[in-house]
């Protein structure tokens, strides 16, 4: 295959976190793999950006090698001062430029359910966005704002009218390697989050407690606050403590551990595979994807989470092979109630004040834990039925595919005979006009 144009790849800049351990750093991973997957189509080029406090991946493999080749490459095209046909820009959208011809605009989106005006006003810099489900979509595409011009008096709308393309991450091949944990308790509950308002870990610990007081059933906790750093520890184990502080807790025969530090991806999934972890947990309000829910139903563990944004596009599979189209959900739905963001969560020109998201109930919560346990079986054998869905459905190919298709779309792609059949035509054409 050739691009209109003389068979020329079109020129993609990349900017991101991709070199960063974060959300946002593995969905720019996943990106750079796409387009890699797709180099007849594009020359990519890579710009490196930090991601907050959070680390920096200190992988030494061949990826990374590919990785340190484009930035070297980038260097030296940008010294040349030259021009980009795409730019791919793997950011909120508040970071969102003018980099190239076309300018793409890939984002987790938003968690809640109103993207903020700052957000609907970056989106007409942009002549295509992506995000990575379709509660971003839809939160972008529903959010509505009355403008109002003072001197003609006239009333508008002022929404976001860039095109908006949808595309969940893949499933992952990775290797468990076997990790090595003291868990005393032989039923254990995992949850992975960073420290935040938006994910909810006080609750989602306290309310454990509350339900598996007299009982020997544990709670692992990954968990940071940006960096993996002793620093770090020290705060999260500090807060940890705080949570778990009050009288009523004082004799329980339930567990909760903490763990912290860099982890490789082999290490993750061996966490997510260990014999002793039985189940997940997300209390979050909000999720843009949810990766770690994501790897959770890889490793086929039943989910407890509300039934609430971009998880949700993973989280429901066919009910059975008949009514392949009719989709129900295949995790324990927490009940919950959309109410407006606490005030120490809003981010001016992100997370609105007036914007809302999912507040989970405690009898439902503990409801489900309590389920979970005791009906094991049969969420495990629903578990198993998503992760068979979603390792058939969610591939490195379809969404490598789906990626590169909206960054430039096979209309715009032609065959070589095409291109070589109108070139015969144009030379025709001008040996008629002599």
């Amino acid at each position: 295959m050739a691009l209109i144009g003389g068979s020329m790849k079109k020129k993609i800049i990349v900017s991101g976190p991709g070199l960063t351990r974060s959300g946002y750093g593995e969905q720019c991973r996943f990106a750079l793999r796409a387009l890699r997957a797709h180099e007849d189509r594009f020359d990519i080029y890579f710009n490196p950006l930090n991601w907050g406090n959070t680390s920096w991946v200190a992988d030494d493999d061949e990826e990374r090698a590919w990785f340190d080749t484009l930035i070297r490459k980038t260097m030296g095209y940008d010294q040349a001062n030259g021009k980009y046909d795409i730019s791919l820009q793997v950011t909120i959208p508040n970071e969102w430029k003018n980099m190239a011809t076309i300018n793409v605009g890939y984002t987790a989106g938003i968690e809640t359910n109103l993207v903020s005006p700052e957000w609907i006003q970056a989106s007409m810099g942009m002549n295509k966005i992506i995000v990575v489900s379709n509660h971003s979509k839809n939160v972008f595409e529903n959010t509505v704002y009355t403008v109002h011009n003072e001197k003609t008096g006239e009333t508008g709308q002022f929404k976001c009218t860039t095109p908006i393309h949808v595309v969940n991450f893949p499933a992952r091949n990775v290797q468990p390697d076997k990790i090595d944990l003291d868990l005393p308790c032989k039923f254990n509950f995992l949850t992975v989050a960073q420290w935040s308002p938006r994910k909810n870990i006080k609750n989602t610990i306290r309310w454990f407690v509350e339900e598996f007081f007299d009982q020997e059933v544990g709670l692992v906790v990954k968990a940071n606050m940006a960096k993996n750093c002793l620093l770090d520890r020290t705060t999260i184990h500090a807060k940890l403590i705080a949570a778990l502080n009050k009288p009523e807790y004082k004799d329980r025969k339930c567990k909760v551990h903490l763990l912290h530090g860099d982890m490789t991806d082999e290490e993750m999934s061996g966490l997510f595979h260990h014999s002793k972890i039985k189940a997940y947990i997300n209390l979050a309000h909000g999720e843009g994807f949810g990766l770690p829910i994501f790897e959770a139903v890889q490793a086929g563990l039943p989910v407890i989470a509300p039934d609430w944004s971009g998880h949700t596009d993973f989280l429901y599979a066919p009910s059975n092979s008949k009514t392949k189209n009719k989709l129900r959900p295949h995790f324990a739905r927490v009940d919950y109630d959309l109410s407006t963001v606490q005030d120490r969560a809003v981010w001016q020109g992100v997370i609105q004040k007036d914007s809302k998201w999912a507040f989970a109930r405690q009898g439902s919560y503990k409801m489900n834990l309590r389920k979970v346990h005791k009906e094991y079986s049969r969420y495990k054998s629903s578990a198993k039925k998503l992760q068979k869905h979603v390792l058939k459905e969610f591939t490195n190919e379809k969404m490598y595919k789906q990626f590169a298709d909206c960054i430039l779309p096979e209309s715009e792609i032609v065959s070589d005979a095409e291109i070589e059949s109108l070139f015969e035509s144009l030379n025709q054409a001008e040996k008629d006009v002599g």
